[in-house]
């Protein structure tokens, strides 16, 4: 993926999520699922550049969401 679609998609996402919040998702939830986006993001990015360190970091982030999801 070039960083123009990256860009474009990220934006696509978070603004879908802005119109969701207008219609009303509460601050708490919209503050939930961009927190679930960014680590998505650093799962992503651990997965395809740091592979050989992808056992010790991804499930420290998995936690991460998973304690997001009971904020």
């Amino acid at each position: 993926m070039t960083t123009k679609e990256k860009a474009f998609e990220l934006y696509n996402y978070y603004e879908q999520l802005g119109r969701d919040f207008t219609i009303g998702v509460s601050m708490k939830q919209f503050s939930k699922l961009c927190a679930l986006k960014a680590v998505d993001e650093i799962l992503d990015v651990i997965t395809v550049i740091y592979d050989y360190d992808f056992e010790k970091l991804n499930p420290y982030w998995e936690e991460v969401k998973k304690e997001i999801k009971n904020l």
